[in-house]
């Protein structure tokens, strides 16, 4: 019988309390959420009455294989951010509120380097997006537990739909191969030996990637991509808002 996630946790745990690795989680927030169009940023935004960050906290701060939290926001909105999200909702968990950087990747940076030069060879370093709140533990569990196996992980689901090649002038060159194509998500999970270095070298030679995994894949380390789920959904539109306020509903019909 396939254990439940109550015998996984328990067994993880132990798997991590043993080897003596530390799991740290870095949380990027700073979109500003221009797509939206409101007068705050997105991750700040209410999603059924709770700010998306808040929500996408909870689900890592309830997570006892999780030794810290660092929440990466623009320098103006760290007490804000301290104050009406790590305060309010009483996130322990949250270690550090920095600031980040022009761009996501420097923000993720940021993170990274405030960890410490340091790294031990089980030390994992979990990277997600602020705008994704139905992640679930049990899939912050299984990136934790295929890194350790892997060294680099992602999220991810396989695309649905036929995939078209199109030139610059919107013509479509040919239809591509739908099977070998998935769509990448977050949590991004890494030993932290390997983000570091990734991250370094990235900097070094002004290498700008689309997700953090893009930077590990140029360092020649593999990439393992692992099923996530198609509720896993990044929040960047009104229209995602309200596929949001499905999902929780859904959510809550299916506990009942």
């Amino acid at each position: 019988m396939e254990p439940g996630l109550a015998e996984k946790r328990s067994g993880l745990f132990c798997i991590f309390q043993g080897v003596g690795m530390s799991v740290d989680v870095i949380i990027p927030a700073g979109g500003a959420g221009k797509r939206m169009g409101g007068a705050s940023s997105k991750q700040f935004m209410d999603l059924a009455g709770t700010p998306i960050l808040a929500r996408t906290l909870n689900v890592f701060n309830g997570i006892r294989e999780i030794d810290g939290i660092i929440l990466v926001v623009p320098q103006d909105e760290i007490e804000f951010a301290k104050t009406a999200i790590v305060d309010r909702y009483h996130f322990s968990r949250v270690r550090q509120v920095l600031a980040g950087g022009q761009e996501r990747q420097d923000s993720v940076r940021n993170g990274i380097f405030a960890l410490g030069p340091h790294a031990e060879n089980d030390d994992i370093v979990v990277i997600h997006d602020a705008v994704r709140p139905f992640v679930t533990e049990e899939l912050i569990l299984k990136s934790i537990e295929e890194c350790r196996r892997y060294g680099a992980v992602t999220l991810g689901v396989p695309v649905k739909d036929t995939v078209k090649q199109v030139d610059a002038e919107g013509v479509v060159g040919r239809t591509v191969d739908r099977d070998v194509f998935w769509l990448t998500q977050t949590p991004q999970t890494f030993r932290k030996s390997i983000i570091m270095e990734a991250y370094g070298r990235a900097g070094e030679e002004g290498f700008r990637g689309t997700d953090d995994a893009s930077l590990v894949e140029r360092i020649g380390v593999n990439v393992q991509m692992i099923f996530g789920s198609y509720e896993n959904i990044k929040i960047t539109t009104p229209e995602d808002l309200e596929y949001g306020e499905f999902i929780l509903r859904k959510r809550k019909e299916a506990i009942k």
